[in-house]
């Protein structure tokens, strides 16, 4: 894939995998026609993901579809493959496969390595025919992060600030997509802005891949365990617009090539509530 296909900024939506399907599809077209290059949504739980992949690309003529992420734990590698190689060309360039490992507290008994089973599923795509550069991997700690540099496209980190950027540009070198995403709230009142962000923040809290992270950034055990402001402040942007658009160019400068900003809006899965949202970011951004 020529990750320039991507664009500066993109959308990552649970709305649009999971939200009425009729009211996804109308969403996917506006947004693409708002000028976001890529729509993301998420993999982590498992399901159809080739079906969502399907009804977005369906939805859309141009923007690419990424995955944040395909759980490796769920999906055999030759489903991924299969399906892949079955998408006409056109269609492949638009598809980008982000993977994950997961967290093992939500694997169990089954989970291994990260690295060693990220390896692994890498050379059964690879083995199948899917290339490299048409993959991407949810990486935060730097081994992860070389990783992704030496057999995928690049790297989709999470819940990470532009300091995280700085740092994954430094391993990732020249050359590597880097696509961090980035937690948005459309509203100016501090403390209607953080409870949202707590909230969406909260199931995040438990997993040690994300403590970890933070901690490597900088977070303090008590703004992990009390979510403080600081830490609500460092994941999430919040305010106007135009505040939001500060937090995405502090990405781009930090070595970031392509930003995909999720909007919490407290409405849980329901489109209509993103899409006013999604329209007023694209006046800012785009």
């Amino acid at each position: 894939m020529n990750t320039a296909r991507l664009g500066k900024i993109g959308i990552w939506s649970m709305e649009l995998r999971f939200g009425d399907r009729a009211q996804a599809a109308e969403a996917a077209g506006e947004l693409e026609e708002l000028g976001f290059g890529t729509l993301w949504f998420p993999g982590g739980i498992g399901g159809d993901v080739t079906g969502d992949f399907d009804r977005l690309l369906a939805a859309t003529k141009r923007a690419t579809v990424a995955t944040g992420i395909i759980n490796v734990w769920k999906h055999e590698p030759r489903e991924i493959a299969d399906w892949w190689k079955g998408l006409t060309t056109d269609k492949q360039s638009r598809v980008l496969l982000g993977l994950g490992v997961s967290h093992s507290p939500l694997i169990g008994e089954a989970w291994g390595h990260p690295l060693a089973v990220m390896r692994k599923y890498l050379d059964e795509l690879h083995k199948d025919g899917v290339p490299g550069d048409s993959l991407c991997l949810a990486a935060l700690g730097p081994k992860m992060l070389e990783l992704s540099r030496d057999r995928t496209a690049g790297a989709h980190p999470y819940l990470v600030t532009p300091e995280h950027s700085r740092r994954a540009r430094e391993i990732l070198g020249p050359g590597k997509l880097l696509a961090p995403e980035q937690g948005v709230v459309l509203e100016n009142d501090p403390e209607r802005a953080r409870t949202l962000a707590r909230a969406a923040l909260d199931h995040y809290r438990q997993l040690p891949n994300y403590t970890n992270s933070w901690r490597r950034l900088g977070f303090s055990e008590d703004d992990i365990k009390y979510t403080s402001d600081t830490l609500i402040d460092g994941l999430f942007a919040w305010g106007t617009p135009d505040k939001i658009a500060e937090r995405v160019k502090a990405h781009l400068a930090a070595g970031a090539d392509h930003v995909c900003l999720q909007v919490v809006t407290g409405a849980g899965l329901d489109v209509g509530a993103a899409r006013p949202a999604w329209r007023a970011l694209a006046a800012a951004l785009l």
